[in-house]
């Protein structure tokens, strides 16, 4: 099977797609929601290995990894993912795989999507709180994992007016301008300031003058 080598690379309803264009030829053994899914239609004719390119040089998963997260979540029923339906007919609902997966491999992308997601949250967030960044480098490096994120939403098929996408940047500056703060007090719990010997503590207070403000 071909997840071999794309392997080594690397209770809800289903999550309505863009609905396809009906195939006059469409095999009739294939099922009628698989028929349907366009998620990655924008990207039709697309290979695995420009795909995973782009992937890689932005993010740490795979285009393996990212199509079976996404099936993953498109394909949940209150029984659980329909891994079977997902591996079987994987050529049918993402353009740039061209074998069909066991219901093993299905799970072991997704949960090897999972880890990747944890290993770099984490790695993110404590490059935010434990103050490597000033505020206004903090605001560009989001920038910049917001655009790489919105160009993935958007080849999945979401359309994002321009307010969506200036009111969804601003909520997570916002967030991390606060996750920022918070963690400076953490990092000062009860103890004082190195850099002014003023006390802190975790209950809110983050903002206090140094040096010679600190003397007025």
């Amino acid at each position: 099977m071909v997840e071999d080598a794309q392997a080594a690379d690397d209770g809800e309803e289903p999550t309505p797609a863009v609905e396809r264009v009906a195939d006059e030829d469409a095999d009739p053994d294939v099922p009628q929601d698989v028929r349907e899914y366009a998620r990655f239609s924008k990207i039709d004719g697309s290979t695995y290995d420009r795909a995973n390119e782009f992937l890689r040089e932005r993010t740490y998963v795979t285009a393996r990894e990212w199509a079976m997260a996404r099936l993953c979540a498109d394909f949940r029923t209150e029984t659980g993912v329909e891994m079977t339906k997902i591996g079987e007919n994987l050529p049918e609902l993402v353009p740039f795989m061209t074998d069909t997966y066991s219901p093993q491999a299905v799970n072991q992308a997704r949960a090897s999507f999972d880890e990747k997601v944890r290993k770099a949250g984490a790695t993110f967030l404590y490059g935010a709180m434990c103050d490597f960044y000033t505020a206004e480098e903090l605001d560009e490096l989001m920038y910049e994992i917001t655009e790489v994120a919105k160009f993935l939403l958007e080849v999945e098929g979401v359309e994002l007016t321009v307010d969506e996408e200036l009111e969804a940047e601003e909520r997570i500056s916002s967030v991390m301008r606060e996750v920022r703060e918070s963690s400076a007090a953490l990092r000062h719990d009860h103890v004082t300031c190195p850099e002014c010997g003023h006390e802190m503590t975790s209950e809110g207070e983050t903002d206090h003058a140094h040096g010679a403000e600190a003397d007025d």
